[in-house]
């Protein structure tokens, strides 16, 4: 929607530009495609695909999905397009009532500026030729260098042409983009790279796990300079991020967190926390794992993992897509199956030309190109996010880009799995352990106390590091301590057990009077023992049996629906009892036989 307005206001304004652009968002749902699907509809949709463009060409993709096979991406790409029209003719229809006139904007240059420009030009063709292209320049430095080396030969050049030392920034400035020209033309005339790869060769690749020995789980990824670690740590259920959005609202149990320190580019700048590049190109690689891991009733853990960039000259964002794969398999977490990103280019020219490039870097992203990322498993796309320096990408072009990253992807994924091919059967001994169970929903209650007094009763006492308890009845313990987390189970256990009749227990009497004693035979419930139910004999005094803290078995007799619970221990075995007394001969008869006494009503004042 900001999109469509932004393009919108754009269209209207006297300001001039290409437009108007639309954006469609597009979702499958058992085989039937939908527009601008809803949250609940895009939970089952398997692909969550937004494309901007217009009906020609596409200009940004940004999509999700469940090992969505490259065939179903590209018909969602299609059908995405179909329908793109509808909000670019409604742009028109409102230039057409309320849309200003568009400026003209001409730069207007003197004669001797542009006699500069057309001296620097062939000056850098003919240098970039000699100096790129000479031999390759396989390292980002190398053609840093090259870069410098080129600036400085023509600015001493065009000071021996005579070139006023203030008109010496426009052959500079020119520069980089005479370079980037040339770069793409040597791509399109003769499929040669400025650091002497093919057009779908990959640089070289290198993957590691179990760098950090004391963490949950660790991976290092390269490709070519680019060079990322990956780190997983595990916790409890409860330490899952809350949700609090204009949109999202819940819980988030898996984060990705990507940090591209100045380091990583050779720059020395000051460190105030993750840009928003930091934060996109972590949400990318999060969203590219996202449906490969297990559900939570299978691993209920809250997973962090954090991508540092070393160093990066093309896409670090598949990189730490590549190593977040490694460190999560390193740490354990049954993932259904390996991830790995490349991201593609794009070389064209003013004619029409085009050749698409695998493995992207510096001098490649210039005017002209793209920066398509797309990551997925050897089933299916996972994420894609795409921008361009075009005018936009042609159904071919995509169709090309596609085919080409499933190639490369399956070559990254090769490196990968060599090293590690399947998740670790166990975790980190610095991992927490979860003992998962379930309970009643309605005996929740019983196990959280009031105000927390119970759960909070159970954690310390047996050292468990938190218990967390879905509404749904889903119980989790988390704990270092294993025969902790046990102990708190079978705490649990028997604060949800069913009380059922003629089951027998062992109790604790924690109180006793004249005629009877109360029995806590499960945490937090008991019930009454009455005298005539205490001995195989008449009992006379209560303490004559029983005394406060005895531990005794008792049978459940009777449960009432107030929540009274009749106990009997003369029914129940494994009783000791103290010597039978010599007058009690005769058995006591039943509680409901015994003679009652006649009532007498109290005397009370009129």
């Amino acid at each position: 929607m900001g999109l469509i307005g932004a393009s919108c206001a754009l269209h209207i304004s006297d300001i001039p530009w290409n437009g108007p652009i639309g954006c469609i968002r597009v979702g499958q749902i058992e085989g039937e495609w939908v527009i601008n699907p809803s949250y609940s509809a895009r939970d089952k949709s398997i692909l969550d695909l937004a494309v901007a463009g217009t009906k020609e060409k596409i200009i940004m993709v940004e999509a999700g999905a469940n090992e969505a096979p490259e065939e179903t991406v590209l018909e969602g790409f299609w059908f995405g397009q179909k329908h793109i029209d509808a909000p670019i003719k409604l742009i028109e229809e409102v230039r057409a009532a309320v849309g200003k006139e568009k400026r003209k904007v001409a730069i207007q240059k003197t004669e001797e500026e542009k006699e500069v420009e057309a001296l620097s030009e062939s000056f850098l063709v003919e240098q970039i030729n000699k100096l790129f292209f000479g031999t390759p320049k396989a390292t980002k430095s190398e053609r840093n260098e090259q870069k410098q080396i080129l600036k400085n030969n023509l600015k001493t050049f065009l000071i021996e042409k005579g070139v006023k030392p203030e008109l010496l920034h426009i052959g500079t400035d020119l520069a980089l983009e005479v370079l980037e020209r040339e770069v793409s033309k040597s791509i399109l005339k003769e499929s040669k790279r400025v650091d002497g790869r093919t057009l779908t060769q990959i640089r070289p690749l290198f993957s590691e796990i179990s760098v950090l020995p004391r963490v949950h789980g660790s991976g290092h990824f390269m490709r070519g300079e680019t060079q990322v670690l990956t780190v997983i740590t595990l916790g409890a259920p409860g330490d899952q991020q809350t949700l609090d959005g204009m949109e999202l609202v819940g819980t988030k149990r898996f984060f990705h967190h990507y940090n591209f320190p100045p380091y990583s580019v050779g720059e020395v700048k000051p460190m105030r926390g993750p840009s928003r590049r930091d934060i996109g190109h972590g949400a990318l690689a999060e969203k590219a794992l996202q449906p490969m891991l297990p559900d939570k009733e299978k691993f209920p853990y809250t997973i962090r993992a954090v991508s540092e960039v070393f160093g990066s000259n093309g896409s670090s964002s598949m990189g730490s897509t590549c190593g977040a794969t490694l460190a999560l398999m390193d740490a354990g977490v049954p993932i259904k199956a390996p991830v790995a990103g490349i991201a593609m280019g794009l070389a064209t020219d003013e004619k029409g030309n085009w050749k698409v490039i695998t493995d992207l870097q510096d001098l490649e992203d210039g005017k002209g190109g793209m920066d398509f990322k797309i990551a997925g498993s050897k089933t299916g796309i996972t994420a894609i996010q795409m921008d361009t320096k075009t005018d936009g990408l042609t159904r071919e072009m995509i169709e090309t880009t596609i085919k080409q990253a499933k190639e490369a992807r399956l070559e990254v994924l090769d490196v990968i799995t060599a090293v590690i091919s399947e998740p670790r059967p166990e975790l980190s001994p610095f991992a927490p352990r979860i003992i998962v169970m379930h309970i009643s929903p309605e005996l929740i209650g019983s196990v959280i106390g009031p105000s927390g007094k119970t759960i909070n009763e159970i954690i310390s006492t047996t050292n468990v590091q938190a218990i967390d308890i879905e509404d749904d009845g889903l119980v989790m313990i988390t704990s270092t301590d294993a025969q902790g987390a046990i102990k708190a189970q079978s705490i649990i256990e028997q604060l949800t057990r069913q009380v059922v009749v003629g089951e027998i227990y062992k109790g604790k009497v924690t109180r006793i009077m004249d005629f009877g004693a109360i029995v806590e035979f499960l945490p937090k419930k008991d019930g009454m023992v009455h005298v005539s139910n205490m001995a195989p004999w008449r009992v006379d005094k209560v303490s004559d049996i029983v005394k406060m803290g005895d531990e005794v078995t008792v049978k459940v007799m009777d449960l009432t629906p107030d929540g009274k619970i009749s106990l009997s221990m003369k029914d129940a075995p494994g009783n000791v009892y103290p010597e039978r007394p010599a007058h009690s001969d005769r058995p006591s008869p039943p509680h409901d036989k015994r003679p009652r006494k006649p009532f007498r009503p109290f005397n009370r004042k009129p």
